[in-house]
C-alpha cells in the first residue's frame, strides 16, 4: 500500500492503533503481520472499486463502499491465499479501527 506518501499514513502506526482499539479477546487472535495483511486486502478492495483513483480523491467525491462486501472480500481472499479463515465480525472490527485511524490523521478531511 502506498497511501503513506499521499496522506501521512504510517503502516506501523496504523497497526498499533488498530491493536489498541480491539477488544482483548480479538487482539489475541491477530499478530502484526495478520493485521498488515488485512489492511493490504482492504486497500486492494478500495483500488478495485476505484476509490483510490485521483478522481475519487477530489473533494467533491465521496468515499463510500459496502462494508459487507469489503468484509467478504477480505475473508474470501484470506482463504484463497491460504492464510486461513477469518471471522467476519473480527474483520469488521479491524476495518472499523483502520477507518478510525485514517480519520484520526485527517485523511477524510
Amino acid at each position: 500500500m502506498n497511501v503513506e506518501d499521499d496522506f501521512g499514513y504510517d503502516d506501523n502506526d496504523s497497526v498499533q492503533y488498530i491493536k489498541d482499539s480491539l477488544p482483548e479477546h480479538i487482539k489475541q487472535k491477530f499478530n502484526d503481520d495478520d493485521i498488515t495483511y488485512i489492511i493490504d486486502l482492504v486497500y486492494e478492495f478500495y483500488e478495485s472499486k476505484g476509490l483510490l483513483d485521483d478522481d475519487a480523491a477530489d473533494e467533491s467525491a465521496s468515499f463510500e463502499f459496502d462494508e459487507d462486501e469489503l468484509v467478504a472480500y477480505v475473508t474470501t481472499n484470506a482463504v484463497s491465499d491460504g492464510i486461513g479463515e477469518y471471522n467476519a465480525e473480527d474483520i469488521a472490527l479491524i476495518i472499523e479501527a483502520e477507518l478510525n485511524y485514517c480519520e484520526s490523521i485527517g485523511i477524510f478531511e
